[in-house]
């Protein structure tokens, strides 16, 4: 696999939602099946920082740090090692159009451009306890968001956790228009995360999302937490 991207992914804040398989099958790339946590299918809307970006190894001046927010959901495909748990994006919001283009054309990963923010309540360069985390994006005249604020101290994930299922997938996975799949794998070490109380999605899910999603999406989350993050590797191939 090429080294297609390296970064650091921060401060990842993760609004879960349960949702019927059957809204999510349409979505499922070639090669891969819907992965369930104890049966429940989930789509997660994922806010973070994108810090010291490098594609192809290769710095792009203006373009190293940003924030993204993503929708997403989780699928599996059988390895050579066994299973491997990948996630599939329904659609990336980034704020800067070079991205965007680059990723959706070449990649033919669902990125746009709109304009984005954030705002995290840090002290001694982390997130404090109490702090808030917040992302968001603004399209057809207003600004979208999601927001949540940190309990305690961050913790290791719990072996076999909702949020260790959650987090713990270290391969992405595209349905490219030629019909084949995108396979990618991430690296990087397990993520301490926060527990997240106050979770709210503020957002028109209609307008950003689609119409389908505007049910599951538009009730409270069925969990929050937000993950240190750390430097990521991320390999690509195509099946």
């Amino acid at each position: 696999m090429t080294i297609f991207l390296t970064a650091e992914w921060r401060y990842l804040l993760m609004l879960n939602f349960s949702v019927e398989p059957e809204l999510l099958r349409p979505y499922v790339p070639r090669g891969t099946e819907l992965d369930t946590w104890n049966g429940i299918a989930y789509v997660s809307v994922v806010g973070f920082l994108f810090l010291r970006t490098r594609v192809l190894r290769v710095p792009v001046p203006f373009h190293r740090n940003f924030e993204e927010i993503n929708l997403r959901f989780y699928v599996r495909r059988r390895g050579p090692e066994g299973w491997r748990r990948g996630v599939v994006f329904l659609k990336e919001i980034v704020p800067r159009k070079a991205i965007a283009a680059v990723a959706r054309l070449r990649y033919q990963e669902p990125y746009v451009a709109m304009p984005m923010r954030h705002r995290l309540e840090r002290e001694n360069d982390t997130l404090r306890t109490g702090g808030a985390a917040e992302y968001g994006c603004y399209h057809q005249g207003r600004w979208h968001s999601i927001r949540a604020t940190s309990v305690g101290a961050p913790h290791a994930l719990a072996r076999g956790s909702e949020a260790e299922f959650i987090a713990e997938h270290y391969w992405g996975y595209t349905a490219r228009r030629d019909g084949r799949c995108s396979e990618y794998r991430v690296e990087h070490p397990p993520w301490r995360v926060w527990d997240a109380q106050e979770a709210a999605l503020d957002c028109d899910v209609a307008s950003l999302y689609g119409a389908r999603f505007a049910q599951p999406l538009g009730v409270p989350p069925r969990s929050a937490f937000i993950a240190e993050g750390s430097p990521v590797t991320v390999h690509a191939a195509i099946l």
